[in-house]
Formats: structure tokens, sequence, C-alpha cells
């Protein structure tokens, strides 16, 4: 009896999915793979968004215009404005907003943050809890750091900032308009607009040396 209901689940959940895509591709959206793609009945679509394979849209999210999601990402409980560029194997979990041009690439988990216009996060980043202005750069490897063990701590990131590779940003904290983190940076205490902030060892080298 438990299998027989399993498969009936599946295929109603077939079903409605089949029905969600074909209103979905009606309103004009492009799915480059139907079949793949899993939507939401409650999703809301803006003119001439494309959608590639194996994308998972869950409840919550707003689409607007000109927008591309790229395959493998999954998005939930969120706002793309119009023109935003999304993934491949992006993540973008609840309470999120990309603002209008701004871009998260591969491998880019993104958790109740507002992403400012232009802004782009393209590489193996995670942002939670973040504020981030327009026109920043948040270089691959980035991390906000925003919780301590006891609670959540808030990141802000102000208008053209640009984070270097690999940096942690420990909230909570504040990145300047138009600073720079050096890349490797640990970053504890506000920045300053206008200011370089850098956190890396001098580099050592031995000439000569030879392995034990």
């Amino acid at each position: 009896m438990a299998s027989i209901n399993k498969k009936k689940k599946s295929l109603i959940e077939k079903y409605t999915q089949e029905k969600l895509r074909n209103k979905a591709m009606k309103l004009g959206v492009t799915l480059k793979s139907p079949e793949t793609v899993f939507l939401s009945a409650d999703t809301k679509f803006g003119q001439n968004i494309t959608i590639h394979p194996y994308v998972v849209i869950g409840q919550k999210v707003k689409i607007g215009r000109d927008v591309e999601i790229l395959p493998f990402s999954h998005i939930e409980n969120a706002t793309l404005e119009a023109n935003v560029h999304v993934g491949p194997f992006s993540r973008i979990r609840p309470g999120s907003f990309l603002s209008k041009g701004s871009r998260v690439g591969n491998f880019v988990e993104i958790k109740k943050s507002r992403i400012g216009k232009n802004s782009k996060i393209l590489h193996l980043s995670y942002v939670g809890d973040t504020s981030i202005g327009k026109n920043a750069n948040i270089g691959a490897g980035t991390i906000t750091c925003n919780y301590d063990g006891k609670k959540k701590n808030k990141t802000k990131i102000l208008d053209g900032a640009f984070i270097g590779s690999n940096a942690a940003l420990v909230a909570p904290v504040k990145i300047g308009k138009g600073s720079i983190v050096g890349a490797g940076s640990v970053i504890t205490k506000n920045v300053k607009d206008k200011s370089l902030a850098l956190t890396r060892a001098n580099q050592i080298e031995v000439k000569n040396y030879k392995r034990k």
C-alpha cells in the first residue's frame, strides 16, 4: 500500500510540474530543457526570462525581466530584479534580494542578503546576513563569517568595494565605500571609505633549501 501511495504522489507531482512548465512557457519563459526544471505555483515571472536545465525554483520567488538562470541552480523565497544572472551551481536561499544587473556565479551561496545593483559574486563564495552596495566585486573564495556560535551577525559592504580572493569577513563588520580588501585577508574591524585593508603575513623565503 505504501509503495502505491508513493507512486501516486510521484504521478501527481509529475502532472503538476508539467502544468507549471506549460504555464511558464505560455508567459514567455524560455525553458531550455523543460522536463528538468522544477517550478512552484506561486513563482512570479517577468518578461524574457531564460532558465537552463536542472534548475529548482522553490516557493515565494519573484523573477524580473531579462533574467538568466544557468544549470544546477536552486532558488527559494528570493527576489531577482531585472537583468540578473545566476549560476551555474548557485544557491539563493530565503530572504535574499538580487538587485538589477547583479551577478551570482558558480558555487556561490547567498543567504538572507541584499546584493546591490551591478555587484558581482562570481566564484566559490558564501554571503550570509549581508548587505552589499552597488558596483561591488566579491572575489573568489570570499566568506562572510556570520555565525559566532551563538548568534548570526551582519556584514555591510558599501558601494564600489572590492573584496580580494579568499578573504574572510568576520561579522559584525563594515567595509567602507570604494575600499579594497587584499586577497587572503581576515577582516575583523571596520574598514573606512577608500581604504586598503590587508592582514597578510610576510612571505618568507629560504634560499638553497634542502628537503630532509
